[in-house]
């Protein structure tokens, strides 16, 4: 690509790094704050929290890598803009598609990188992060240690809890017990803790009485104890037989599902949009590149504004994204509605690379120009009032 190649090819990797970190971690936080929950109850530090969660992340850096290049080069494209080096390369003879390789190389790096977290890298994490909240989930250990809830389990046997200690001591704790149809019994507790040994799981209950009201029996018999460990190891979950979805089977599953598979029978419209949906993935990132440089690469005076043309590849990008996910939806009823997509984007492709040759600005209509003069001015009145 020559010194010049690799000075913007740089240059957009690195902006594209940038961006793609500092979304993916605004998007990782909005979704593992919703299993603090989880974490916290089982009394894990915040690096097990961050493991976990963070098996989101290949998930989320394949929907966000191609804005994340769209950004990166429409920064960069800005900035050679300002700066008039567009202008001097193209004055000094430089034709466009020597300019356009370094974004094209940029853009085939990030398509190779979503192609492999789309077909491996995101289903393997999801599945781990399946398994591991499946365990928790499934772990009645866990559901009884939540302050202020009352969890029942098999409709006669009930706890709560007023408040759990960072150390992992529980306060206040009520334990209803009605299983056996000839006693009823309930425990109250000052406080106490879940222990874990080879011989089970127990809850141990520190200071406090049982009350036990035999059947036929109008008084109950009260017994108070410094310390009394009540059974849990029957209510554990054993072995859990996992289904995993669309979303976390490998791209060969999806192609090649096995035969008498039930959530393949009751989904094959699913699988086949998923599958189509992981191919189509790492064409976002060559067809966004190219409409940049269609809308912001051809060389302009510093007169020129560039807003129309940056709004003008906003919402083309959104009509494309939008209407991938339209595919995906649709698609799985409809099947011949999945082509439509790839027809889109080479469509876009072809488009751009097309406006690419002509070595022009695009030039927004007559009317837009008006209409975006008009609001400017308007707009500068308001602000200078």
């Amino acid at each position: 690509m020559g010194s010049i190649g690799w000075y913007v090819f740089r240059t957009t990797m690195v902006a594209f790094a940038i961006t793609c970190v500092s979304l993916t971690i605004v998007m990782w936080f909005t979704q593992a704050i919703r299993e603090f929950d989880l974490i916290t109850s089982q009394r894990q530090t915040v690096f097990v929290f961050i493991g976990i969660t963070g098996l989101l992340i290949p998930l989320l850096v394949m929907m966000i890598a191609p804005i994340s290049l769209v950004l990166a080069s429409a920064h960069v494209l800005n900035k050679l803009s300002s700066d008039s080096e567009i202008i001097v390369m193209n004055a000094a003879g430089i034709s466009p598609w020597r300019l356009v390789r370094p974004f094209i190389a940029s853009a085939l790096v990030v398509s190779v990188l979503v192609a492999a977290i789309a077909f491996y890298i995101s289903p393997l994490s999801l599945r781990e992060l399946r398994d591991w909240a499946t365990e928790v989930r499934t772990d009645i250990l866990t559901n009884i240690v939540q302050p202020g809830r009352f969890a029942t389990i098999g409709g006669n046997l009930t706890f709560h809890i007023a408040d759990r200690r960072p150390n992992g001591l529980l306060v206040g704790i009520f334990l209803d017990d009605r299983r056996d149809p000839n006693e009823h019994a309930t425990y109250l507790a000052e406080e106490g803790e879940i222990v874990k040994n080879d011989s089970g799981s127990f809850l141990v209950l520190e200071k406090g009485s049982v009350q036990r009201l035999a059947a036929g029996q109008r008084d109950p018999r009260i017994v108070t104890f410094d310390r009394y460990a009540f059974d849990l190891s029957k209510f554990t979950a054993g072995p859990q037989t996992i289904i995993y979805n669309t979303r976390e089977k490998y791209a060969w599953e999806l192609m090649w599902p096995q035969r008498g598979d039930p959530s393949y029978a009751a989904q094959a419209g699913e699988y086949r949009a998923e599958l189509h949906d992981r191919f189509s993935a790492p064409l976002y990132p060559l067809a966004f590149c190219v409409l940049a440089f269609a809308f912001l690469g051809p060389p302009q005076t510093t007169r020129q504004s560039r807003t129309l043309n940056l709004l003008g590849l906003v919402g083309v990008v959104t009509v494309l994204r939008v209407f991938g996910f339209l595919s995906v939806i649709v698609g799985a009823r409809v099947p011949t509605f999945l082509v439509m997509q790839y027809v889109v984007l080479v469509g876009a492709i072809a488009a751009g690379l097309w406006q690419i040759s002509r070595g022009q600005a695009i030039e927004p209509a007559a009317f837009v120009s008006k209409i975006a003069s008009a609001i400017g001015e308007r707009w500068a009145k308001a602000t200078a009032s």
